[in-house]
C-alpha cells in the first residue's frame, strides 16, 4: 500500500509538470509572428504618410498637409484646387485592394497630388525612404500610348531630382524604376528627349513582363537608402519580392522641398489603392510582411503602443 501511494503521488507530480509545460508552450508565440508583430510596429514608426481611400481622398494619416490637390498643369500650381476635380479620376467603393481605391479611366491633361513637405523625410545630406501602394490593370489592354507614370515625385520634372516608376510607352511595356538627380549634373549638355538619353537609361532600372493583370492586385514598393550622399540606392519590389536595384547613385537630389509634391496616375489607367510613405529603407522582412497585411496599413494604423 505504502509502494502504491509513492508510485500513485509520483504520477500525479509528473501529470501536473506536464500540463504545466504544455500550458507554457501553448502561451509562446511562433518565431515567424513574433517577427511580424515587431515589423509592424516598426513600419508604424517609420510611416510619414497614408491614404487608404477609404473614407475619402485626403490621406488618413500625414505629417504634413493631408489634402489632395489637382492642377492644370505642373507650370500652374498656383492655380491648384483643394479636392479631386478630374472627371477620368474618382474613387469607388469595392475598386481598391482593400474596400474603396482611386480609378483611372484615361489619360487626359492635369494632376493630381499630396505635397512631399513633411509628408517624406527629404534630407540634403543623407535621404532614405520606402514608397507603397498597390496597382491593378493589364497594360496591354487598359493603356494608351505614350509612357505613364503611377506615381511620380518630384519638385520640376520626372528627369530632375524625380522618384518615380513607369510603364513604357508601347507593348510589351517593361515597368521601371527612376531615382534620377539633378539635371543639370547628370545631363550638363542635352541633346534630344531626355528620356530617350542612354545616360538616363542608365539611371533606371526594372521588369520586362512585369506581374500585372486584368483582375488582379500588384504590390510596389520603391525602397532608397543613402540619397545625397555617394553611396545612394534604390530598389523596386513587387509582391514583396526584390526585382531590381540600382546602386552607387551619387548624382544630388535638390529640392525646392514646397513646390515639391507626390503626383499620382500621370497618363496610367487602372486601379490604385492603400498609398504609404516611410521615412527609412525598409528591411526585405519588413516588406514582405507589408505585403502580406490583412487589411492594408491599416493593420499597421490599428496597432496601441
Amino acid at each position: 500500500m505504502f509502494n502504491t501511494a509513492i508510485r500513485s503521488t509520483s504520477v500525479g507530480i509528473l501529470a501536473i509538470f506536464a500540463l504545466a509545460l504544455y500550458s507554457c508552450k501553448q502561451q509562446e508565440k511562433p518565431k515567424e509572428t513574433t517577427v511580424m508583430d515587431a515589423n509592424k510596429t516598426n513600419l508604424k514608426e517609420a510611416l510619414t504618410f497614408y491614404a487608404s481611400f477609404d473614407k475619402g481622398i485626403d490621406a488618413d494619416f500625414a505629417l504634413g498637409d493631408a489634402q489632395m490637390y489637382t492642377v492644370p498643369n505642373r507650370k500652374a500650381i498656383d492655380s491648384a484646387k483643394v479636392g479631386l476635380h478630374k472627371l477620368d479620376i474618382s474613387r469607388q467603393a469595392g475598386k481598391g485592394k482593400y474596400g474603396h481605391g482611386l480609378v483611372f479611366t484615361e489619360r487626359s491633361t492635369g494632376n493630381i497630388y499630396y505635397p512631399s513637405e513633411k509628408n517624406i523625410a527629404y534630407s540634403k545630406e543623407n535621404w532614405s525612404g520606402a514608397i507603397s501602394f498597390w496597382l491593378s490593370l493589364d497594360p496591354a489592354t487598359d493603356l494608351e500610348p505614350g509612357y505613364c507614370d503611377p506615381i511620380q515625385i518630384t519638385d520640376v520634372s520626372y528627369n530632375d531630382a524625380a522618384i518615380w516608376v513607369d510603364f513604357t510607352k508601347e507593348n510589351p511595356r517593361d515597368f521601371r524604376l527612376g531615382v534620377i538627380g539633378d539635371r543639370d549634373v547628370w545631363n550638363p549638355n542635352p541633346e534630344g528627349p531626355d528620356n530617350e538619353n542612354p545616360i538616363f537609361n542608365e539611371r533606371l532600372t526594372g521588369v520586362k513582363n512585369p506581374p500585372f493583370g486584368s483582375g488582379q492586385w500588384t504590390h510596389i514598393l520603391i525602397n532608397f537608402s543613402d540619397l545625397n550622399t555617394n553611396k545612394g540606392q534604390a530598389s523596386l519590389y513587387m509582391n514583396g519580392k526584390l526585382k531590381g536595384t540600382r546602386a552607387n547613385i551619387d548624382t544630388p537630389f535638390t529640392w525646392e522641398l514646397a513646390k515639391s509634391n507626390i503626383y499620382l496616375g500621370l497618363g496610367y489607367i487602372g486601379l490604385m489603392d492603400d498609398l504609404a510613405i516611410f521615412n527609412r529603407n525598409l528591411t526585405d522582412s519588413e516588406i514582405a510582411t507589408l505585403y502580406e497585411l490583412e487589411n492594408g496599413v491599416h493593420t499597421v494604423l490599428d496597432i496601441q503602443k
